[in-house]
């Protein structure tokens, strides 16, 4: 099968001190390609290099919320430049953090406003962060007039999840679907539209139910796929295929062409 993960943090260092065997084990998975997204300015750098040197690696500049004390005004600025210097899939990772006490909530919608009219002015997706803060993530989404994008490892509600779908956002689920404790989110992806969701990782954190306390990596993503299809009416071939061409679809990956 060729899968793709749309969201993976192969450049944190608990995945690149193997990097070799790490990319190597995906590929044999058949996982064609990896969305890369930043967490803050200092990481764009080493992503950059990253996608430079591995073809199948894609990578997204942008401001996590829930790395807030490494902002300031400026690095809104420095986007724009790096977006319109680098071309990368995506804006990302972004979006919102309510879990945190100590996250500011009216810093953080600054900061993702401004990424959501980045993403607009450069004709990109956003990858999106929402944890609990998912009616304010489809509040400024709304807003911001943008409609093309990913909610990453969504936990939200069926209602949420088709008003984002509405409004021309896909939908990403990775190892919490292998949990048998999941059983609101496994409602949910057994009866959403094919085409309206990716597959992702998360790597290296949210590791399928197989791998439970260790470190996550890509190749683990045949765990999500295959639960996801037990989990659907349609057969394993369709689950890959469709979200894989989606991916393709959403960041305008030229995987196409190299398989």
């Amino acid at each position: 099968m060729r899968l793709i993960d749309s969201h993976v943090h192969i450049d944190d260092s608990r995945l690149t001190m193997d990097l070799p065997e790490v990319l190597s084990r995906a590929r044999n998975q058949g996982v064609i390609a990896q969305v890369v997204p930043a967490i803050h300015s200092k990481s764009w750098v080493n992503i950059q290099s990253l996608c430079q040197q591995h073809k199948d690696l894609h990578p997204c500049y942008g401001l996590h919320p829930c790395f807030m004390e490494h902002h300031n005004p400026e690095h809104l600025h420095d986007l724009a430049n790096w977006l319109g210097r680098e071309q990368p899939v995506a804006v990302g990772e972004c979006g919102l953090d309510y879990a945190t006490d100590n996250l500011d909530k009216a810093s953080q919608q600054r900061i993702f406003s401004g990424q959501l009219s980045l993403a607009r002015e450069f004709r990109l997706p956003v990858v999106i962060h929402a944890y609990k803060a998912v009616e304010d993530v489809i509040r400024m989404v709304r807003a911001s007039g943008h409609n093309k994008g990913l909610v990453h490892s969504f936990n939200g509600s069926r209602q949420q999840a088709h008003r984002l779908i509405d409004l021309g956002y896909k939908l990403s689920f990775g190892g919490a679907v292998t949990y048998p404790r999941a059983t609101r989110l496994r409602e949910l992806i057994a009866t959403l539209p094919l085409d309206s969701f990716l597959l992702e990782t998360d790597a290296p954190d949210q590791p399928s139910s197989t791998y439970s306390g260790q470190r996550n990596e890509p190749a683990f993503l045949v765990d999500v796929w295959q639960k996801i299809s037990e989990l659907r009416d349609e057969s394993a071939e369709d689950v890959a295929r469709v979200t894989t061409e989606s991916a393709i679809e959403l960041f305008d990956l030229p995987v196409l062409q190299a398989a």
